[in-house]
C-alpha cells in the first residue's frame, strides 16, 4: 500500500515555520547604537528646546505646500472632463408602500 503526501498540511507547517522564525529574529534584534552627545543634549534644553520644534513645523509646512500643487493639478483636468460629460439624471428614490392589514378568515 502506497503512502499518500498531505500537501496542503506540509505547506501550512512550512508557512508556521517560517513565520515563527520570522518572530524570533524580529525579537532577538537589537537596535543600532548611535553616539550621542548628552551633554549638547542638556545644553539645547536649557537654551529652550523648542527652536527644535520649530524646524520640524516649517518642514512639515514646506512638504504640505509642495504636494498641494501637484494634487490640484493633476485633479483639475479630470474635473474638467466630467462636466463636459452630463450623466443620466437619477430618479428619485420613493418610499416603500407599508403592506395593507390582512384581513380575517371568516369561519
Amino acid at each position: 500500500m502506497a503512502v499518500t503526501r498531505l500537501k496542503r498540511k506540509a505547506k501550512r507547517n512550512k508557512v508556521r515555520a517560517k513565520v515563527r522564525n520570522a518572530n524570533i529574529q524580529r525579537l532577538n534584534a537589537k537596535p543600532t547604537l548611535k553616539n550621542v552627545d548628552v551633554e549638547k543634549i542638556k545644553e539645547e534644553f536649557a537654551k529652550g528646546g523648542k527652536k527644535t520644534a520649530a524646524k520640524k513645523e516649517e518642514a512639515k509646512e514646506e512638504v504640505a505646500e509642495e504636494k498641494a500643487p501637484k494634487a490640484k493639478k493633476e485633479a483639475a483636468p479630470k474635473a474638467d472632463k466630467k462636466k463636459e460629460e452630463p450623466k443620466a439624471e437619477k430618479k428619485e428614490a420613493t418610499p416603500k408602500k407599508k403592506a395593507a392589514p390582512k384581513k380575517k378568515k371568516e369561519d
